[in-house]
This record gives C-alpha cells, sequence and structure tokens, in this order.
C-alpha cells in the first residue's frame, strides 16, 4: 500500500487535534510536518495543543512541528476560545523540553512541495494564511503540491461564526480567496454546512461508544472533544462537530465520499456583513470550477474509521494529564 506524504496545517483545537491523530496513526498517512497558523485559540496554545497529540499518538519526537503565520493577512487575529477554551479540554504534558523548528511553516510547506513534486497532500484545516503566504512567496509551489485538501466555508449554507461564514474563511478570507483563485491542480473542499452538520455530528450516545472502548487514545478523545459539547448543544448542534478529522479522512480514504461536485468556488472580502462568505456556483452561471466540494459522505463509515484507530492500545510517549 502506497502511504500519501502530506503536511497537515493546523489551529490545533479540538477536532483539529483528531485529524492530527488520523495523520498520525491511520497507516496510509506519511505525515512529514504540522505547520501552525492563527486560528482557534493562542497561537503558542495551539503548539502545546499539537504536543499532547503527538504525544497521545506516541509520536512525540517523530514529527517536526513548524510555526507558521501568527495573524491573517490583513485583519487582526479573531479567537474562537468562547468555542474551544483551551483546544484541550484542559489536558496537559510536561513540555519544557520540546522546541518547534527553526524553519517557518511557509518555508516547509514550500520546500515539502517541491522535494515532493506533483505527489505531497495539504491538509488544511484552519485560516488559510500559510498557504496563502507560500503561493506569493514561491511561484512554484502551486503547481508542485499535489492535492489540497481544506476544512472551510459552506456550500450556500449557514456559518457558524456570523450568519454567512464559517470561522476559518471569516478568520482570513484574503488569504481564502487567493488560494481559490491560485490554480491548484486539486482542491477538495469539507465545508461546514450542510455536510458537516448532517454526517460529522457524533451525539452523545456515540460518543459514549468511542469513551467504552477504554485505550488511552479513546480517553484522550473523549477529553477533548467533550469540552466544546455544551456549546455545541447551545447552538441547537445534537453533538461534536468534526469536519477537520473528517477532511484528513477523506483525503486518505476517498471511498467515504458518496457525492461530490466540481464548482466554482470564491470568498467574499469586500462586505463586512458576508465576510468570507464561500460562493460556490454549481456550473449554471458560466464560471469555471476550482474545486471539488464534497456534498455526502458515509457517516457511519466515518465513525467506524475513527472508533478503528482509538481502539489501538498504544501508550502516550510521555504522561498526559488535566
Amino acid at each position: 500500500m502506497a502511504r500519501i506524504p502530506l503536511v497537515i496545517d493546523t489551529d490545533t483545537a479540538q477536532d483539529d487535534c483528531v485529524a492530527l491523530l488520523v495523520g498520525l496513526l491511520d497507516p496510509r498517512a506519511d505525515l512529514r510536518a504540522i505547520t501552525m497558523v492563527a486560528g482557534n485559540v493562542g497561537f503558542d496554545r495551539q503548539v502545546q495543543n499539537a504536543w499532547i497529540t503527538l504525544s497521545a499518538a506516541r509520536r512525540l519526537g517523530e514529527v517536526p512541528v513548524h510555526l507558521g503565520c501568527r495573524r491573517p493577512l490583513m485583519r487582526e487575529w479573531v479567537s474562537a476560545e468562547n468555542v474551544h477554551g483551551d483546544g484541550a479540554g484542559g489536558l496537559e504534558i510536561d513540555a519544557t523540553d520540546l522546541e518547534p523548528e527553526a524553519e517557518h511553516g511557509v518555508d516547509a510547506l514550500i520546500r515539502l512541495a517541491a522535494e515532493h513534486p506533483g505527489e505531497l497532500a495539504i491538509v488544511a484545516i484552519g485560516p488559510l494564511t500559510n498557504i496563502a503566504t507560500a503561493l506569493v512567496k514561491d511561484p512554484d509551489f502551486v503547481g508542485n503540491v499535489g492535492s489540497l485538501h481544506i476544512m472551510g466555508g459552506s456550500n450556500n449554507g449557514r456559518g457558524n461564526i456570523t450568519a454567512a461564514a464559517e470561522y476559518n474563511f471569516y478568520v482570513d478570507p484574503e488569504a481564502a480567496k487567493a488560494v481559490f483563485a491560485a490554480g491548484f491542480r486539486e482542491i477538495t473542499v469539507v465545508p461546514w454546512h450542510p455536510l458537516t452538520l448532517r454526517d460529522a455530528v457524533f451525539s452523545r450516545e456515540q460518543l459514549a461508544g468511542i469513551e467504552a472502548i477504554g485505550t488511552p487514545l479513546a480517553r484522550f478523545f473523549t477529553t477533548v472533544v467533550g469540552s466544546t459539547l455544551a456549546f455545541d448543544e447551545s447552538v441547537g448542534i445534537p453533538g461534536s462537530t468534526h469536519p477537520d478529522s473528517l477532511t484528513a479522512a477523506v483525503l486518505l480514504h476517498p471511498e467515504l465520499v458518496t457525492a461530490s461536485a466540481r464548482y466554482a468556488v470564491d470568498v467574499e472580502t469586500a462586505s463586512e456583513l458576508t465576510r468570507g462568505y464561500s460562493a460556490m456556483s454549481w456550473g449554471v452561471h458560466g464560471l469555471d470550477a476550482n474545486a471539488t466540494v464534497v456534498d455526502d459522505v458515509d457517516a457511519v463509515g466515518f465513525l467506524d474509521y475513527l472508533m478503528a484507530l482509538l481502539s489501538d492500545p498504544r501508550p502516550p510517549s510521555r504522561p498526559i494529564g488535566l
């Protein structure tokens, strides 16, 4: 089985941690680096959450962590700490001896794409600041990237941070707009609405089933994910949401996708009311398609996939505690 060389570009909190587990545990994944981008919670806290997740997967010290852009291209950072808290459910490890790589995250993306031209997959599950910066810095970057899987936007549907916008595109809409206009050979989008809210929400009963697996990984998952459950339910979502881990899973297991289509995707930057809105044209407006948008997935298969990964009995690299 050929392994897929990939980078996960992340703003590590809650389901981002689960997406990292997918990249760290799935035998199809050859995770070359984790690059950090300003997003969900404080930047340094995101790095800590990546260390914790690497430890949970017993991969601490094996996968490099690179610090990327600490703010959006043109705007002030917008926090989602009201949703995520610290992003790890209060979990901590002793990280006093851990250091990120000296190489900037953008430079790591450029280098790895050049080392694997046409092969490197990037899973971008935070704002697209690092990706946009890389395409500006290196004119060959777009052509070198094999595929780009993006968690972001909604398919002409509701947002989460505003009525119009999903968080990742809202935080840095200029970056998102630039990425979709850049001409990447293969972009796949996993949107917030309707896909995530229909096919990637785990109920309390399903979460209890994961907790019952009883492994250290399952306990890590339920602690991290459970920290946002009350918020999700307070806004009418009947469980925890998993768009980031779904994005990683779709790359590694495209058989999970049951329906998708080509769209012309663009992102609103000029209006404050609809900032970050993702306009996805389905082929009737005379626009050239630039992305494949996932419309439906095998929801049961996705849950079963994660449960199988979390059944691995491996202990963490070092103790993880509250």
